[in-house]
């Protein structure tokens, strides 16, 4: 038997369970695995005998860690999904400067975060010192280098005509059987 032991912040820890541990039974059955969690510090120790599906619950359960929604984060039990996390503190050690990197990747209303989402097909999570990306795999790194492009200072009507130029290049290399990017 295999086992990994993950830890997630406590305020999230509701979430992975859910309501009457609907949650917590629905990633175990789907990655055919057992959790036990303890709420008090956050830590959650998974069980199972496949790794790959095990690997999924640990990859689920980060996600979950890092505010994504449960039903977003259990897309990661799809083959070609991924999960991606960017670190804040990678770009400003200042708290103060990482809430002001965190508001351009939303934007206003959440519009940035929107059109990146909408353009690259994933879902975006901005938490805590982290922005958490979870997505098809072929367009994973559209979604990390245009929320990196913000992050260094880049102009958010140049990061959304860079997704446009990419997606056009992936519709015709679609239409025309080549690989895109």
């Amino acid at each position: 038997m295999l086992s990994y032991e993950i830890k997630i912040p406590r305020d999230r820890v509701a979430a992975l369970i859910g309501k009457k541990g609907v949650t917590k039974k629905e990633l175990e059955e789907r990655t055919k695995s057992t959790l036990r969690v303890d709420s008090k510090e956050g830590e959650i120790i998974i069980h199972g005998e496949d790794g790959v599906l095990l690997y999924a619950a640990q990859l689920i359960i980060k996600a979950i860690g890092r505010g994504f929604n449960p039903e977003v984060a259990m897309q990661l039990t799809k083959q070609d999904y991924a999960y991606e996390s960017i670190s804040l503190i990678e770009y400003h050690e200042k708290k103060n400067h990482q809430e002001r990197l965190k508001g351009r990747v939303i934007g206003r209303e959440g519009k940035s975060r929107d059109i990146i989402e909408s353009l690259t097909g994933t879902n975006i999570s901005v938490y805590g010192k982290t922005i958490g990306i979870i997505g098809p795999v072929d367009t994973m790194g559209l979604a990390k280098q245009a929320i990196e492009m913000l992050l260094e200072g880049s102009n958010h009507s140049t990061v959304y005509a860079f997704l446009e130029r990419k997606q056009r290049e992936l519709r015709i290399a679609e239409l025309t059987g080549k690989k895109g990017f």
